[in-house]
């Protein structure tokens, strides 16, 4: 597996890729499509979040998001949502 943005995030996204991979072979692909990993997804996102804007890369994702937004999804709301409460 690969390391993370940030190293403190490392060892989060390591738990949830390793939590997704087993859902993703042991239930999805057999039908179960019921989220399991969505705390440790969310744990490593703020993680991550907090990283991007340490190192203001923050500010780039938006302006790209203002010059070419996302078609509506719910993640790219999310993202703009978190944006406006730090």
């Amino acid at each position: 597996m690969s390391s993370s943005v940030g190293p403190d995030c490392t060892e989060l996204k390591q738990k949830y890729d390793n939590c997704f991979n087993k859902w993703y072979s042991e239930k999805f692909l057999k039908g179960d499509t019921t989220p399991e990993c969505e705390d440790l997804f969310k744990d490593y996102r703020a993680c991550v979040m907090v990283t991007l804007k340490e190192k203001g890369i923050d500010k780039l994702l938006d302006e790209s998001r203002k010059e070419a937004p996302f078609p509506s999804t719910s993640f790219g709301e999310n993202n703009n949502n978190d944006n406006k409460q730090s």
